[in-house]
């Protein structure tokens, strides 16, 4: 954990939970696993203020605690996971790729589940209903047993999944402490995706309504052991999402680097494998030719001589995404994970030396990551670049750490004379470095809109005043000439200001989200590198 990563967190944080959260969050951070005591100390906050912080973040799953090491009566221990705390950077992604499996439902079940941290599917489905209802026309309304169909099929594909039992409850269900304080893994419980029988009839209901049916309603969510389901939370299964991220970043180099056909026949394969191939494996299970052939989607007319030779052309294509494994049943073919995330990774790496150092650096960089090892005179050579124009280059990048000076003597004595002076590349320590630079940069662009946003604050909340004041008369059927009036609370200059703010702040937010895909690859592929080495 650096401190980029750490100022990154706190920035998350803050943006979210408030800034007494973020304090109690970066002491953990920063000092490691402590105790309440040791917390207080620490931040100067009062007692109660830390434990409602302590509970924000266990009820999101950045922070877990345990049983004291000094054994049973010693005080709670608090640990915080700074890439716990890195996803809610994807919460967007998250919420978009709900939406785009599973619709507007979807969306609204997966957002509410992030604002939430973990909840009952009956509370959830109440909420969503009630929201979906709301954007209705008047008379209409959603029914729960829609949003419970959605909500079981994100379960199905294990979007969605049940909390694990702490750490603390399963020590206080045994005699002694457990031996490891890691909190239990949600697939070890068999019923970790099994949804329950929750007895919810009706539909969602509009915030406009009299007072005793309202009061009705809340007496109505309060109630929670009427709906079959109680003691029972559900979270975000952050890994499957990263999974699908992973096969949708495969899926579209291929399409980029081949074509479409191609690109359709690789996520069949995914679609295949997803539930047979261990989330950490290196290539997905063998699939047949045959198999393959039949689950191609139905609008796909292709030939089978035809699927071959794509088969064969994704073989024997530099990026290396599919290799042969067998030749029965036509040939058996795999999707090769680990290796296409390092290929995209090295792709990454050199579109970057490209954008900061210019066309003639990403083909020095290219070459050394291709003859792994070579002398400045051979660099020279083979990348066709005058000596000296060489010479600068490689010192550039030598001095921003993306290329490596490897010295190998002749004689004991290292004499220069008498030592081959070799440039490498390391692809993970440089991916590594990238990444680092990632976290600072998200940070800057979190701090900057958090700053434009905090110059233009009054501003911000008179038309956020308005807006509301706007809704409530078109909900009541106002007269046109009032909403006009109402509209002409903000200037001419203020609109011109807001509309400029906005655009900047839109510009934050999309450079924040391409950002993050570019963190999500070099994460990938640091992981994949260390599950494969161990």
């Amino acid at each position: 954990m650096t401190s980029q990563e750490v100022r990154l967190c706190g920035l998350l944080l803050r943006e979210h939970f408030g800034e007494v959260v973020e304090k109690v969050g970066t002491t953990l951070l920063r000092g490691g696993t402590q105790n309440l005591r040791s917390i207080l100390q620490e931040t100067g906050v009062s007692l109660d203020l830390v434990k409602k912080s302590l509970c924000v973040l266990v009820q999101h799953g950045t922070c877990v605690f345990s049983p004291g090491r000094k054994g049973r009566g010693s005080p709670s221990e608090y640990r915080a996971s700074c890439h716990l705390i890195l996803r809610i950077l994807r919460y967007p992604r998250y919420i978009y790729t709900a939406k785009t499996l599973y619709g507007d439902t979807g969306e609204l079940i997966v957002e509410e589940m992030l604002q939430r941290g973990r909840v009952t599917m009956s509370n959830i489905v109440k909420t969503v209903a009630d929201r979906l209802t709301q954007t209705m026309e008047e008379g209409h309304s959603m029914e729960y047993k829609e949003v419970c169909s959605a909500f079981s099929k994100l379960v199905e594909t294990h979007f969605l999944q049940r909390c694990p039992r702490t750490a603390s409850k399963a020590a206080a269900d045994s005699e002694e402490a457990p031996a490891s304080t890691e909190p239990p893994a949600p697939e070890s419980f068999a019923d970790c995706y099994t949804v329950p029988q929750v007895t919810l009839v009706g539909r969602g209901k509009r915030q406009l309504e009299d007072a005793k049916e309202q009061s009705v309603a809340k007496k109505a969510r309060t109630d929670s052991a009427t709906h079959g389901d109680e003691g029972i939370y559900w979270q975000v299964n952050f890994e499957r999402f990263h999974l699908h991220f992973r096969d949708q970043a495969i899926i579209s180099a291929v399409a980029n680097k081949l074509d479409q056909t191609s690109s359709e026949i690789i996520r069949t394969m995914l679609r295949m494998s997803e539930v047979t191939t261990p989330p950490a494996a290196a290539s997905t299970k063998p699939l047949s030719a045959n198999e393959i052939f039949r689950s191609l989607p139905a609008g796909y007319n292709i030939p089978r001589q035809v699927l071959d030779q794509y088969l064969s052309l994704l073989v024997d294509d530099p990026m290396e995404f599919v290799s042969k494994a067998g030749e029965s049943g036509g040939g058996m073919y795999v999707v090769n994970l680990h290796r296409v995330l390092s290929n995209l990774a090295r792709a990454t790496l050199e579109s970057v030396v490209q954008e900061r150092f210019g066309s003639r650096s990403a083909r020095i960089f290219r070459l050394l990551l291709k003859k792994k090892h070579l002398e400045q005179k051979q660099v020279e050579d083979f990348a066709m670049i005058p000596a000296k124009e060489a010479k600068d280059m490689l010192y550039t990048l030598l001095s921003q750490n993306l290329v490596q000076l490897q010295e190998i003597p002749k004689t004991p004595d290292f004499a220069p004379s008498r030592t081959f002076y070799l440039y490498t590349v390391n692809q993970l320590s440089t991916a590594r470095m990238l990444l680092q630079n990632c976290y600072k940069t998200v940070a800057n662009l979190i701090h900057r809109r958090l700053f434009e946003t905090s110059n233009s604050k009054r501003l911000l909340e008179k038309s956020q005043r308005i807006e509301a004041i706007l809704a409530s008369l078109q909900a009541g059927g106002a007269e046109p000439e009032q909403l006009t009036e109402v509209e002409e609370m903000i200037t001419a200059p203020e609109k011109q200001q807001l509309d400029s703010l906005r655009l900047h702040i839109n510009k934050l937010d999309s450079a924040e989200n391409q950002v993050d895909e570019t963190i999500f690859l070099l994460e990938s592929y640091i992981h994949a590198t260390a599950s494969s080495s161990s």
